[in-house]
């Protein structure tokens, strides 16, 4: 039997460089553990190759020019999960209740292996136990035909689903009458879609790989590409080598922006590798916008005391509007609020300032650790403020760069998984496939997880991804689920989504992105989205993990002909040739015309940006300077701001082991990093057990028990700690304004001491 990782701490000095041999080291260990050494070669040597499998892992591209060993050591790590040759079969769901499988750990479930045939949980059973295709595809058939309202079914996605499974899902259930379609976005870039969609008119990133080699100056705010999307320093590397600058912004020093080894370069296995951070800002978590908003005032000061030296004019008369009104804003900004906000000093900011007037060409590049704080849109439409400033949107070596985590979470909303539909796009589905789909908004992941609360939602169906882990406050959520009359996880390997049942539950086992999909049309290859607008084919190299798997296509196209009935959607021609879905895609989704003959490249196709096309679809037609509140966190005397992260084991939700060798911890997970100097303000030590405990401004408060408290050179007044196990801090109603992302970075927490029984006595 697999068991967790021994919990014993051990804890050793912050690593100042990422990647490296040990990355090697450890990738081939892991991947040994899971499978065969031939297995292994064949799927390392298939990973984001151009006839090969895209690794799904993360959304970082391909370069042009690819290498033989195209991937990281976490991309490694997962798709050896995905390929291990352990199973899950019925035997083990006959040797374990649902109650005994809800006791263990993330780690422990996922170890368990594939997937293998279908699994039904009934009202009252206290077991899964096998159920055929047929019937498991009836029973959901069936209930979603008997509930009152299509809006009483939710179906969530995560990013590893295919562009042609996803397109087939919001197609199914727009047909069936809802849009009840929520994701992974809505927890992880729902504020960068929204930022970037209200003020540059599409909500995507605007650069590609060359330009992020070209740049003279780029910013990676809150980030961790050493853990990641580790490719992303191979990148990084070239910048620095052509030239460019690099600023880090986060309230952790990351090791991967110190400086980096690239282990298939000679000076990556022998030498000190490559510098990556010029400068490394230690921010106190949530004061990104007041540090842009800052240089926003240092560029206009510049400009009134240099006219027509600093910004450009010409772009902003031309492409721009609201200029006046956010100047006036920016202007009024202090530096005493600058300061008590960021925890920086003038001098370190005054510094980015001089680097910025030195650069033309500028990128910013961010993830989670902006995205997932109640000001998150007001910040990311600061960043946009400070490059419209000098014209440094929509022209090479500049731009917008939201870096997503999942494979294809970008293909999936360009797809059309999104409860807001634009009514353009439904207006194209109706003239496709003659149907009339709903035009009312449906529910995210937040208001879904509301509605199973307040019994308005009945169904759950997950493809892919773990939903339980994914979300906030985990009792409310698990309660939720537990609520549903029907619960469906279409997935690959075990996960908590599968031990939180509704009354009845179903498994439903399939395809994995590296096994090979062969239809009745022969083999098929599926394509995704990655964060640069990149679209690329990815085709299975491996044998099924079982004969009884059914791709995502086809269990979406089976489940729809089932749902609907009688219909026009030919869904058994799309499972046995996927060539006729991006047929269809090409006549309903922008920018994918001649899908099929253009993925067929080498290297796929990149959709055309808009913003980069000089074209901005904002309410006034241009790209939009915006006036953004800066704002603050209320963190009583004794408090910290604490934000929740990833550790290098670990992908998503799912820990592959208990180190994070990176920041220094060994063998546990249940720890929070903080700044000395905090831990004795507070009376506390390195090495103290505590609960951590959240408070909120209802009055309410949350608690995780047992940290053990680390001493960490982190920013002063904030903490860290590691997700899922802190999910439970955060209420459901704590949302980024707008956007209505769960707040996991910007939570306020105090540490309180264990007592044990010893000092009791």
């Amino acid at each position: 039997m697999i068991e967790d990782p021994a919990d014993d701490l051990t804890v050793t000095p912050p690593k100042q460089w990422a990647v490296g041999v040990p990355a090697v080291v450890n990738a081939l260990k892991y991947s040994l553990s899971q499978s065969t050494l031939p297995r292994t070669a064949l799927t390392l040597l298939n990973i984001n190759q151009t006839d090969g499998f895209d690794c799904p892992g993360c959304a970082w591209p391909e370069p042009k020019h690819r290498t033989t060993n195209e991937y990281c050591e976490n991309g490694a790590r997962h798709i050896a999960d995905e390929s291990t040759t352990r199973r899950v079969t019925a035997d083990f769901f006959r040797e374990h209740p649902v109650a005994e499988l809800d006791t263990m750990s993330d780690y422990w479930l996922n170890q368990q292996g594939r997937l293998t045939e279908p699994m039904v949980k009934r009202p009252g059973a206290t077991h899964y136990e096998p159920i055929g295709w047929d019937d498991a595809l009836d029973l959901v058939a069936t209930t979603l035909r008997g509930l009152d309202s299509p809006d009483e079914a939710v179906f969530y996605t995560s990013g590893r689903l295919s562009n042609e499974a996803a397109f087939l899902l919001q197609l199914f259930v727009r047909a069936y009458g809802t849009n009840n379609l929520p994701d992974c976005s809505n927890m992880c870039h729902e504020s960068s879609g929204s930022a970037l969609t209200e003020t540059l008119g599409i909500g995507k990133g605007s650069v590609s790989l060359d330009d992020i080699y070209q740049a003279d100056l780029i910013f990676v705010v809150g980030q961790n590409p050493g853990t990641n999307h580790p490719r992303m320093l191979s990148a990084l590397e070239q910048t620095k080598r052509n030239g460019g600058t690099i600023i880090a912004v986060n309230p952790l020093p990351e090791a991967g922006l110190i400086r980096f080894k690239n282990p298939q370069k000679p000076r990556g296995v022998l030498g000190r590798g490559t510098a990556i951070a010029d400068q490394f800002l230690k921010i106190r978590p949530g004061g990104d916008l007041a540090l842009f908003r800052m240089l926003n005032r240092l560029l206009l000061d510049a400009e009134d005391a240099a006219p027509g030296t600093v910004l450009d004019h010409d772009f902003i008369a031309e492409n721009t509007s609201g200029f006046d009104e956010f100047a006036e804003q920016a202007r009024a900004i202090s530096w005493d609020t600058a300061l008590a906000a960021t925890g920086l000093t003038r001098e370190e900011i005054e510094q980015v300032h001089r680097r910025v007037l030195a650069s033309k060409k500028i990128i910013v590049c961010w993830a989670m650790g902006l995205t997932q704080h109640k000001h998150g849109v007001p910040t990311i439409r600061e960043i946009v403020d400070f490059l419209l400033l000098r014209g440094n949107i929509g022209r090479p070596g500049a731009g917008v760069c939201p870096v997503r985590g999942h494979s294809n979470v970008q293909g999936d909303r360009t797809m059309g998984i999104w409860e807001r539909p634009p009514q353009a796009f439904l207006d194209a589905l109706e003239k496709e496939f003659a149907f009339t789909p709903p035009a009312a908004h449906g529910l995210d992941s937040v208001d879904a997880i509301r509605a199973m609360r307040d019994g308005k939602a009945k169904v759950f169906v997950g493809v892919a991804g773990n939903f339980v882990r994914a979300t906030p406050d985990s009792e409310v959520t698990e309660a939720a689920l537990r609520r549903c009359a029907l619960t469906v996880q279409i997935s690959t390997k075990l996960n908590r989504s599968h031990t939180v049942c509704g009354e009845t539950a179903l498994i439903l086992p399939t395809l994995g992105r590296s096994d090979r999909d062969i239809q009745a049309g022969g083999e098929q290859f599926v394509t995704v989205e990655d964060s640069m607008s990149e679209v690329h084919a990815s085709r299975g190299r491996l044998d099924p993990a079982s004969p009884h798997l059914l791709s995502e296509v086809a269990i979406i196209s089976r489940l729809a002909r089932r749902t609907l009935g009688t219909s026009s959607i030919p869904w058994e021609e799309f499972v046995a040739d996927y060539g006729t879905i991006r047929d269809r895609i090409s006549r309903v989704v922008p920018g994918f015309e001649n899908f099929n003959e253009r993925v067929a490249q080498p290297g796929g196709l990149r959709l055309v940006n808009p913003v980069n096309e000089g074209v901005f679809r904002t309410a006034t037609g241009k790209a939009r300077f915006t006036c953004n509140e800066v704002t603050a966190l209320d963190v009583p005397p004794g408090y910290l701001v604490l934000q929740s992260l990833r550790s290098h084991d670990q992908w998503n939700t799912i820990p592959y082991g208990s180190d994070d060798r990176y920041r220094g911890i060994h063998h546990a997970r249940r720890v929070v990093l903080v700044n000395p100097d905090d831990l004795a303000e507070r009376g506390l030590a390195d090495g103290d057990t505590v609960d951590i405990v959240s408070v909120w401004h209802d009055g309410s408060e949350r608690r995780a028990l047992k940290f053990v408290v680390v001493a960490y050179p982190a920013s002063r007044g904030s903490a860290a700690a590691y997700y899922p196990e802190t999910n439970v801090l955060v209420p459901l109603d704590s949302v980024a304004d707008i956007s209505n992302t769960p707040t996991s970075k910007g939570i306020v927490v105090r540490l309180e001491p264990v007592t044990t029984d010893a000092d009791v006595g």
